[in-house]
């Protein structure tokens, strides 16, 4: 499986960001995907995960403010980031579970 995520770059807080994700390759028909992400201090956290079947999860910081979708047919994710907030500010990684992991995606969110 090879993933190939767009999106990030820099916005102001308060302002929204999509992040997206396309599994290629030796994909299930029944999967798991989501984002974590890592910030400059090296923390990381689970961000958000979602099924194929549409069941979703989130992190702490990512509830209320981020919200998770796919499409199946292109066994695609996405990530809608409202609310920015400086602390979002992270490489944020794709994640094809249980092994799989993205190239990353840098967002910046200034204040």
């Amino acid at each position: 499986v090879q993933l190939q995520a767009s999106g990030g770059g820099l916005v102001q807080a308060g302002e929204s960001m999509n992040l997206s994700c396309a599994a290629s390759g030796s994909t299930s028909t029944y999967w798991a995907m989501g984002w974590f992400r890592q910030t400059t201090t090296k923390h990381r956290e689970l961000v958000a995960t979602i099924t194929s079947g549409g069941s979703t999860d989130y992190g702490d910081s990512a509830k209320g403010r981020f919200t998770i979708s796919r499409d199946n047919a292109k066994t695609t994710i996405y990530l809608r980031m409202d609310s920015l907030k400086p602390e979002d500010t992270a490489v944020y990684y794709c994640l094809y579970f249980p092994h799989v992991r993205g190239q990353g995606t840098l967002v910046t969110v200034s204040s």
